[in-house]
């Protein structure tokens, strides 16, 4: 064991580090982060929706779904202005995020981005009138503005805001003597290096045009974006990122925040995807996306240390470990697993590295083929990260009763994973403070 955990220091450590500092994928991990509110607001709208439509259809409460008919089309009012236009939000934030850590004025780069995303996306749209497909010229398909545009957001931009940072760097300014309010002076001030952002990517999307006969976000979604979310529908990716996630936590680096511009980009696209095939009354076609993690593995937070806490409040001895526990129980309910990882600790502790990477894998690979058997719904909400274990799955795979089962055996096959480490993680205790003693006296 001390051999493995010298090669991962030796050499997965310096890597993800290197990783966790590199600017540009900071602000895309930042950029997801900054869109939390646009998720969860649309869950929660999709959640009303499911809940009434179940309520008509199963329970046959045709009063009820009569009377919250009203909060059912304001429900899909703000699923229309969240979900429906997410990766028009992204290209903002992702451009304002970039543009703080460059340090280059945040709301000129913002617009660039959104700019640059809205010129790499079909101006075009069809629609079937009588039978017939007519195509509508210079007016964007909505599709391009959900998550099916993501990708092309992050590419292009992440391009416009590149080369408008360049441009503020290399000092294409306009300058003032007069004194003006901030954000007219640098409204102006940037206004050389947001012409030659937007206008390179004009000339690169005119290109592509030429050259391809399509547009760069079709073209994308087609070559890229669809082989490249269906590659993290297999079980190697879902199973790798599970274990780079934990390596990484195990040395004190935030594995989800490291890895997040990877776990959002393969994953939260078919995320949702199923929250919008959820609000339509249709089938969801994916079965595993961003939340599945958060819901069926990470219980408590990465590790599923939640777990850990239990046991060790049923099992251990020492005072120590379960006056610990007892202090966070409650922020391991609501996904908060700090107090553990860095109190008990996790972190750097061989005694607990082997249940802390395997007992997630596990449980990966239990809640990976239940889905894809069928044995329990595809996550289809996004439920807010402090929503408690069980709760949030239930949730999570629209009020399906078969996931609160398959969260409780998961936890369950956890905490045998976790219970011998913890027996012996008090012996061990007890035999450094006799040792400790003994030195002492």
């Amino acid at each position: 064991m001390e051999g493995f955990v010298r090669w991962l220091r030796r050499y997965v450590l310096p890597w993800a580090g290197q990783i966790g500092r590199i600017g540009w994928l900071t602000a895309l991990r930042d950029a997801f982060v900054s869109t939390l509110p646009i998720n969860i607001a649309g869950s929660i709208a999709v959640l009303i929706v499911s809940l009434v439509r179940a309520a008509g259809t199963q329970l046959h409460w045709t009063a009820f779904v009569f009377a919250m008919s009203p909060l059912v089309g304001i429900a899909n009012i703000v699923w229309q202005g969240t979900f429906k236009l997410f990766a028009l939000f992204f290209a903002f934030a992702w451009g304002y995020q970039l543009a703080k850590t460059y340090e280059v004025p945040a709301l000129p780069a913002a617009t660039v981005a959104v700019a640059s995303f809205a010129m790499s996306i079909a101006n075009l749209t069809k629609i079937k009138v009588g039978g017939q497909l007519i195509t509508i010229k210079h007016a964007f398909n909505i599709n391009q503005l959900s998550t099916t545009g993501l990708f092309t957001a992050i590419l292009f931009g992440g391009l416009g805001t590149l080369i408008f940072i360049l441009a503020w760097k290399g000092k294409l300014q306009i300058h003032f003597r007069s004194q003006l309010p901030r954000a007219e002076y640098y409204a102006f001030a940037s206004l050389p290096g947001a012409l030659i952002a937007i206008g390179s990517v004009g000339v690169v999307n005119y290109l592509f045009q030429i050259i391809t006969g399509d547009y760069f976000g079709d073209w994308l979604l087609k070559s890229i974006q669809a082989p490249l979310v269906k590659l993290g529908q297999g079980f190697g990716p879902v199973l790798l990122i599970t274990f780079l996630v934990q390596v990484l936590w195990f040395f004190g680096l935030n594995g989800g925040s490291v890895l997040a511009p990877v776990i959002e980009s393969i994953w939260l696209t078919p995320e949702n995807i199923n929250v919008m095939a959820a609000k339509n009354g249709q089938a969801v076609p994916y079965a595993w996306t961003r939340n599945s993690f958060d819901v069926f593995v990470w219980f408590g937070g990465a590790g599923g240390t939640l777990v850990l806490v239990i046991a060790i409040l049923c099992l251990s001895k020492r005072t120590d470990f379960r006056s610990l526990a007892k202090i966070a129980l409650a922020p391991s309910v609501f996904n908060i697993n700090e107090p553990v990882m860095f109190g008990l600790p996790i972190i750097l502790n061989t005694a607990y590295v082997i249940p802390f990477i395997f007992a997630p894998l596990v449980n990966v690979t239990i809640a990976y083929w239940a889905t894809q058997l069928g044995w329990v719904n595809p996550v289809q909400i996004v439920v807010p990260a402090v929503m408690p274990p069980i709760l949030n799955s239930f949730l999570a795979t629209n009020y399906d009763w078969r996931a609160i089962v398959l969260t409780i055996v998961n936890m369950a096959v956890a905490f045998v994973i976790w219970l011998p480490f913890v027996i012996a993680a008090d012996k061990l205790a007890d035999q450094e403070q006799t040792d400790a003693d003994g030195l002492h006296f």
